[in-house]
């Protein structure tokens, strides 16, 4: 895909850039400088792929024939946006608040090329079993839970809190990879001025 053009993922992820490489072998990593402040007014589950947008946006300017990849995850319960924990106090209080529900994780992801974008959202329901206060203090104290949107990650230890997954696991992890490489096919298409067969 995208033969001959410079792929630039605009997040500094260590997830996404390992999910990244299922699908392109060279990328750049430029991670953008956009604001992140949700908009007002606006559903929580709109939020990720405007934020993408912007990311992507942002190192567009400077890489316009560039593919930009700009990406944003959030954690919903109840209508309430779970982004990365302030401290640990705050990511103990967010895996209490998913204890024994089930939550909604959005990806918003956009992609930019030669003037043109492309974007759209993921959604995957997770639902957790009961934590007890062991649990969550072991894992914010044994586990990196400050740069995860929720506080946990599904790849790491966090997993063992899951009792059912409805939608693409990678999702999850960040990266929405399978709907990712759907989408690239098609804006391939668009920007390269292929047409369908």
């Amino acid at each position: 895909m995208f033969e001959g053009v410079n792929v630039v993922l605009a997040s500094q992820s260590a997830r996404r850039k390992e999910l990244l490489k299922y699908l392109f072998d060279e990328f750049e990593i430029i991670p953008s400088g956009a604001d992140e402040t949700p908009p007002e007014g606006l559903e929580p589950e709109s939020i990720p792929e405007v934020l993408s947008i912007r990311k992507a946006l942002d190192v567009a300017k400077e890489r316009r024939d560039s593919l930009v990849i700009g990406c944003d995850t959030v954690v919903i319960l109840d209508g309430r946006i779970f982004g990365k924990p302030k401290d640990l106090a705050d990511a103990a209080d967010m895996l209490r608040a998913l204890s024994g529900r089930t939550h909604k994780v959005v990806s918003g992801v956009c992609l930019c090329c030669r003037g043109r974008t492309l974007s759209f959202s993921q959604r995957t329901e997770v639902t957790f079993y009961p934590l007890s206060e062991e649990d969550i203090l072991g894992y914010i104290t044994e586990s990196s839970p400050l740069d995860k949107a929720g506080s946990y990650g599904i790849q790491d230890k966090g997993g063992l809190f899951v009792k059912a997954i409805n939608g693409d696991h990678y999702n999850v992890i960040g990266f929405p990879i399978a709907r990712l490489k759907i989408e690239l096919e098609r804006f391939e298409k668009l920007v390269m001025g292929r047409r369908s067969e």
